[in-house]
């Protein structure tokens, strides 16, 4: 297992898995206030945790307490398969987050430079179905959302598709019929189990709770293995304190129960976990940490 995060260079962070490689795509990379995801955890909060943890510091959380996120795809390279793990917010989106409204980001611009074009990605991975996870799924062409993969095929797991199809986004946005249904109408998706395996090294594994859903995505190649989090852990805060449940978590309970469960599995001293929104270096090795868990670069 190869790390190639620390290159000097303006080249994506990317991580060897055996025979596999994953590269990530950022579309942002912000500081963000823990009241944002967290009810009742300030800056303050924040900064006695990374001393507890001081794990935590300088990488996932500032010298002010904010914590450092990022927003990005993962691409899997596993024989011939593209995989194409969580798309972002996307560009020309009607969004009622400022932040997020009407991007005109360079992502499909350096996508393509990192040696991904479009048209190369044979799969599409949601890990779930909320806004900052599809957004790339389509793109804005003469006044229609079309698909921006046209020769991959989609993967939504099927209680995943169900929920959002009766339930509105978080923040009220047309996310389902801008990023989601147009996939749909397409007939590019299959409706997939959250245990769905797309090839010998890359499967899913079921992590409800964020989303009724959710799914975290399994790399294994010559005995090693990568975990592709979702947002099952939104921060490594959730990694040092898997209590910690965002207010964004559909049952906070059970994905509270989910972190529990699968931890112990990834802290093998082993694993490689890549969180969809850990600032970098974004992946690191996770093991036990007292009552919780770190990672180690």
């Amino acid at each position: 297992m190869t790390n190639d995060t620390d290159t000097g260079s303006d080249a994506p962070l990317s991580w060897t898995i055996g025979d596999v490689t994953i590269t990530s795509i950022i579309e942002s990379e912000t500081a963000t206030s823990p009241r944002f995801l967290f009810k009742g955890v300030d800056k303050i909060n924040v900064l006695e945790r990374a001393k507890a943890a001081p794990w935590l510091a300088p990488h996932f959380v500032s010298d002010e307490g904010y914590l450092k996120q990022k927003i990005h795809c993962c691409v899997i390279e596993a024989g011939e398969h593209r995989i194409a793990v969580d798309t972002c917010i996307g560009n020309d989106k009607q969004r009622s987050n400022e932040g997020w409204h009407e991007l005109q980001g360079p992502f499909l611009e350096d996508m393509t430079e990192a040696g991904f074009a479009p048209e190369s990605i044979t799969h599409v991975v949601c890990t779930h179905l909320h806004v900052d996870h599809v957004g790339w799924n389509t793109r804005l062409v003469d006044g229609e959302w079309v698909p921006t993969f046209p020769n991959a095929e989609y993967l939504f797991v099927q209680a995943e598709y169900d929920h959002w199809t009766n339930e509105e986004d978080l923040f009220g946005d047309p996310v389902f019929e801008d990023s989601v249904a147009p996939i749909a109408a397409a007939g590019l998706v299959n409706y997939v189990s959250p245990e769905h395996s797309i090839c010998d090294e890359v499967s899913f594994q079921s992590t409800p709770g964020h989303t009724p859903g959710h799914v975290s995505v399994v790399v294994e190649s010559d005995e090693q293995r990568a975990i592709i989090t979702g947002d099952m852990a939104h921060t490594p805060l959730q990694l040092a304190d898997p209590e910690l449940s965002s207010m964004f978590d559909t049952d906070p309970d059970a994905a509270r129960a989910t972190r529990h469960e699968v931890f112990p599995g990834w802290a093998d001293g082993k694993t490689l976990v890549i969180g969809t929104h850990f600032g970098t270096p974004t992946g690191g090795i996770m093991v036990v940490d007292g009552e919780g868990y770190k990672l180690e670069f």
